[in-house]
C-alpha cells in the first residue's frame, strides 16, 4: 500500500511530550502546589520552525564543511511538502535537536535526491540530524535518531531509511541499527560519503525510560 506523504501520524507515542516532576512546594501550612512542567516534546516541524533549524545547522556544518546540508529554501520545501518526516525535540519550547527527511523512490540515493521529494514511496532520505552546541555531548543525537525511525515504523508503507554520511560517523549510524550500503556517487565540497540504510520492518516498540 502506497503511504500518505501528506498527513502526519496521528496518535504515534514517539510524539508524545513527557515531563518531569518538580518537588512538592509548601507555599505555607494550608496551602501545597505541585508543578509539572514539561521537559521535553517531540513534534514534526513546520515551516515556522525553518529559522531555528538553520541556526542550528549552519553552527554545527559550516565551520566543518564550509556550508550547510539544507538551504534555509530547501529546509522550508520539506516542511512544506513533507512535514511529516521531520521530527524536532523541543525543551521548554525551544528546538534542541531536529532530523529532516523527504520520500525517495531509487534504491539508491543520488545528486537529485539531496533537494527533491518523492511522495507515495517506500522509502526515506535523512537529509540532516543536527544537536544544538549548547546540547552535544548528552547522547540526543542518539535519542532523537531512536525516536525517529521508531516513529517512521508508524507510517503506513515505509520500508526503509537511506541516508549518506562522513566515514566517522559510520559506527554512529551502524550502532543505531544502519547497514553499509558502500560508497555513495554523491560529493558535496570534495566530502566523500558512505551511504547508509535502516530497515523497517518489524514493530515499533517503547524505549524503557524514554517517556514513551
Amino acid at each position: 500500500m502506497p503511504i500518505m506523504m501528506t498527513k502526519q501520524v496521528s496518535g504515534s507515542p514517539f510524539l508524545k511530550p513527557f515531563f518531569l516532576k518538580t518537588p512538592v512546594r509548601r507555599d505555607g501550612p494550608r496551602q501545597q502546589r505541585r508543578h509539572t512542567l514539561p521537559a521535553s516534546e517531540f513534534r514534526n516541524l513546520t515551516p515556522q520552525d525553518a529559522i531555528s533549524v538553520l541556526e542550528i545547522e549552519r553552527e554545527a556544518f559550516v565551520s566543518v564543511s564550509g556550508e550547510c546540508p539544507l538551504t534555509l529554501d530547501e529546509v522550508l520545501n520539506f516542511l512544506v511538502l513533507c512535514p511529516e518526516l521531520s521530527l524536532g525535540w523541543f525543551e521548554e519550547g525551544q528546538l534542541v535537536a531536529f532530523i529532516i527527511g523527504s520520500g525517495w523512490d531509487k534504491d539508491r540515493l543520488s545528486q537529485e535526491a539531496m533537494t527533491r521529494h518523492v511522495p507515495d514511496t517506500p522509502a526515506v532520505h535523512i537529509h540532516v540530524l543536527s544537536v544544538h552546541r549548547h546540547c552535544r555531548q548528552q547522547g540526543k543525537g542518539s535519542i532523537l535518531l531512536w525516536r525517529y525511525l521508531q516513529y517512521l515504523r508508524c507510517v503506513p508503507g515505509l520500508r526503509r531509511a537511506l541516508l549518506i554520511c562522513e566515514d566517522f560517523l559510520v559506527p554512529f549510524y551502524l550502532k543505531a541499527g544502519f547497514k553499509e550500503k558502500g560508497p555513495s556517487e554523491i560529493s558535496v565540497s570534495n566530502l566523500n560519503f558512505q551511504e547508509m540504510e535502516y530497515l523497517l520492518g518489524g514493530q515499533a516498540y517503547a524505549r524503557r525510560n524514554s517517556g514513551c
